[in-house]
């Protein structure tokens, strides 16, 4: 869902742990942390190596993906690169359409607003609140980032789905990198909308098309380098109007071996957060960490992963993409009148390199990243960044607390994998 590249010199310190994942600081009591005003306010810095974004995905019932996104880019000695990206697919014709530019004169907090939102010459995504209301919160988002593309949407967060983070208070959602995490290098974090409802219209090549659908949002913010990050990342995002709305999203990254739980090569460690929504309401948010030798404890009460089966070489990438991928979440219910643990699981048949199914692009991401950003990081040569995108018809099983027969819901889920090192 959001992957870069960069690097520095790696912590020197072999003895101490110098990656403190915030899925392995809590309690699975612990793990939903509600979302603060502040938490989807923009940072905005023009200061150290810091690269945000956010992201709206809607899917629609027939099957179309709406992706719109901010990103903000600063390199510390450049002033910000800001990009605004969408892409638009259309599982039924398998046809896409993307535009990435580089925006002018954006602005943060435009008058009349907070920092939640911005504005640019080609795009707008403007906050409003409606407190004591079924939906509290919204965003609207106007975009015209070339002349035969425009986009408009209303994206609202009904009350039942709050908004959430892994963690309550200023620490919630944080991850950090070295040492010493109370003075870390760097660090990444996340913060959520599980379920929002949108309507508008695209307008593409002169011909509008309406939307109606639901997805989440999403805001993310790298601290650091982010090759040092993570060496792969995996994405997935389940959406079904069913049983008055079902949605299940999931975030992976596994860091390279510059950072670990065991001190500098000890890397390889992987934390995946993620949420149910069931019923319009936001039921369970899970969280796991793994570190290289951990056993497959199928028994944990929580459980939240992405397995990629019967990887193949792909010459195009030189990475082993998978041919299915298998999603699983488990965690205690937030909800006090339902106690007990959610499970769900999704598996996604994306088929062979002879024979794909439900592949969107496959991203060379060294093509698409600014200029100044390549020349911040040309010591990266030889690497070749890829994200695997994918957008398939899928059925999740749902088991309730207390129930031992899964629900099954049909949607779509829309994938990403992204190989970096």
């Amino acid at each position: 869902m959001f992957s870069s590249f960069f690097s520095t010199a790696p912590p020197t310190d072999p003895q101490s742990p110098n990656f403190h994942p915030i899925s392995s600081k809590l309690k699975p009591t612990e793990l939903f942390g509600e979302l603060q005003p502040k938490d989807t306010e923009l940072l905005c810095t023009s200061s150290g190596f810091v690269t945000e974004t956010q992201i709206f995905y809607i899917t629609t019932p027939d099957g179309k993906s709406i992706m719109c996104q901010l990103i903000h880019s600063s390199v510390g000695l450049w002033y910000p690169t800001i990009q605004f990206t969408c892409k638009i697919y259309d599982s039924e014709v398998q046809k896409s359409t993307w535009k990435s530019i580089h925006v002018t004169n954006f602005t943060c907090a435009p008058p009349g607003s907070d920092r939640r939102s911005c504005k640019a010459d080609e795009f707008s995504f403007t906050y409003k609140s409606k407190p004591d209301s079924d939906y509290p919160e919204s965003y609207t988002v106007h975009a015209n980032p070339a002349p035969e593309v425009q986009i408009f949407l209303e994206v609202t967060r009904p009350v039942s789905a709050s908004g959430w983070k892994v963690g309550s208070g200023d620490e919630g959602g944080y991850s950090k990198f070295g040492p010493d995490p109370s003075n870390p290098e760097g660090y990444v974090i996340h913060r959520f909308w599980p379920l929002v409802k949108a309507s508008g219209h695209l307008v593409i090549n002169g011909k509008a098309t309406p939307v109606e659908g639901q997805g989440m949002f999403v805001h993310a913010i790298q601290g650091m380098r982010p090759n040092l990050v993570a060496a792969s990342w995996n994405f997935g995002n389940f959406q079904s109007p069913d049983l008055g709305g079902v949605s299940a999203i999931q975030m992976e990254f596994t860091t390279p071996t510059a950072y670990g739980m065991k001190g500098a090569g000890s890397g390889g460690v992987t934390v995946n957060i993620g949420s149910l929504v069931v019923g319009g309401k936001l039921v369970a948010v899970t969280a796991e960490t793994r570190s290289p030798g951990d056993a497959n404890d199928a028994d944990a009460p929580v459980k939240s992963r992405v397995a990629h089966l019967k990887p193949v070489m792909d010459p195009d990438t030189s990475y082993h993409k998978p041919c299915e991928l298998l999603f699983e979440w488990a965690g205690p219910s937030i909800l006090p009148d339902k106690p007990g643990n959610y499970k769900a699981s999704v598996n996604v048949d994306v088929g062979d390199l002879q024979h794909p199914k439900g592949l969107v692009e496959k991203v060379d991401v060294l093509a698409e990243i600014p200029k100044v950003l390549k020349m911040a990081v040309n010591y990266v040569a030889g690497t070749k960044p890829y994200i695997y995108q994918w957008m398939n018809p899928a059925k999740l099983a749902i088991n309730e607390p207390g129930s031992d027969a899964p629900v099954e819901v049909n949607g779509y889920m829309y994938m990403e994998s992204t190989f970096i090192s």
